[in-house]
Order: C-alpha cells, then structure tokens, then sequence
C-alpha cells in the first residue's frame, strides 16, 4: 500500500478551503456554535499536515466565537503515513505555510541528530485528532456525522463509477448544509443529482 500511494501534502495546500472553514465558524453556521461539537473528517490524510492546518484554522476561529468543543478525524489506507501522523513530528522542510506565529503557538521546536529543526505539535494541537487507517472504498465504521469533510486529491485516482458512489456516501455522513471539500482538480459534474450545491471553487454544501 505504501509503494502505491502518492502521499503528496502540505500545511495549508488550497488556502481557500481554509479561509471558508474560518468564514462558517465565524457566521455560526456549523453545529458548535450552537453548543453541539463540531465534527470535521480529514480523508485521506497522507501524513497528518491537513489534519493539523484544520486544527490550527478552527483553534484560531473558535476563540473568537466560544467554541471549545471539536473533534477532528483523519484517515488513510497507508498505515505508514498514520503511524508517522500520530508523532506529530515536522522536519523544518515539511512546515512550509505554517507562519511563525503559528509554530510558536503551537509546535514545540527542537533539532534532530542531523541538527535540522524539527517541530512537535503541542498536546493541546494533538488531542483535537485521532488518526486511523481506513479504505474509503470499504465500510466507514463512523455512527455520527460531519459537519465538514475534506477529501482532497483522492477521488482523482478513482475510476467514474467509484467517484459516484462516494459523492452518494458523503451526502449521507454530512450533516445537513454540511461541507464537501475536494481537491483543485476534482468536480462533482452535476453535484445537484447527489444532493449537493456548489458553493464555491471545488467547495459542496450537502441540502438540507
């Protein structure tokens, strides 16, 4: 499985994704803010970079709208990746779009045996998510759904027939008006037929 995965990411890739997930907190629009937990599922997580940039984006957004109860989960097929994502640990060349307000805030900076820097996300960082090797072509074990999903630069390696299914199985484990997030070069070509309207680029809100 290893060989075969791309594994390709980094902090922050598609800013814009981001800047909207900090808008819906903002406006109050995902469950939170209304006292429930907000629940957020990284899939396809290679090793943990996207996972974390959605922790910061939500720590930095929920301080302003008093929101303290979230829950992130990141998933893989590739056990090495998860296993690497768990340690939280970033060599210097892997931080690049983590500003360094934001690695202050909340890495912990040491240096290897090679005298490279590396960054160690801190435990209040860490406990927000909880890494597991998943196939998103097998059954989801998860009960409870989400208010945001990122599926980023995976379903691009899938065949027509697989990628229908899945936009089938994301509308049913997003919460209503929830959000689909998918890579730059991904598009549901007619997102209504699944339940889903286009709400901005590679952006889709599930109809309520």
């Amino acid at each position: 499985i290893s060989a075969l995965t791309t594994n390709v990411s980094h902090f922050f890739r598609e800013k814009q994704h981001f800047h909207m997930l900090r808008d819906e907190i903002a406006a109050s629009r995902l469950s939170a803010c209304s006292g429930q937990e907000i629940r957020i599922w990284s899939a396809g997580c290679s090793n943990g970079q996207e996972a974390y940039s959605i922790a910061m984006t939500v720590l930095e957004s929920v301080a302003e709208a008093g929101v303290t109860n979230l829950r992130i989960l990141a998933t893989d097929i590739d056990p090495e990746v998860v296993r690497f994502a768990r340690k939280a640990t970033f060599p210097d060349r892997l931080m690049n779009g983590v500003s360094d307000g934001l690695r202050q805030k909340y890495f912990s900076r040491t240096t290897d045996q090679n005298g490279e820097a590396v960054y160690t996300a801190k435990p209040e960082l860490r406990k927000l998510i909880k890494f597991n090797t998943l196939n998103l072509l097998s059954e989801w074990p998860m009960k409870r759904k989400f208010d945001v999903v990122f599926c980023r630069n995976v379903v691009i390696y899938f065949d027509l027939k697989t990628q229908t299914d899945l936009w089938s199985r994301y509308r049913k484990i997003l919460k209503p008006n929830g959000i689909l997030f998918l890579g730059h070069s991904e598009r549901i070509a007619d997102p209504s037929v699944f339940g889903f309207d286009c709400t901005g680029p590679t952006t889709y809100r599930r109809r309520a």
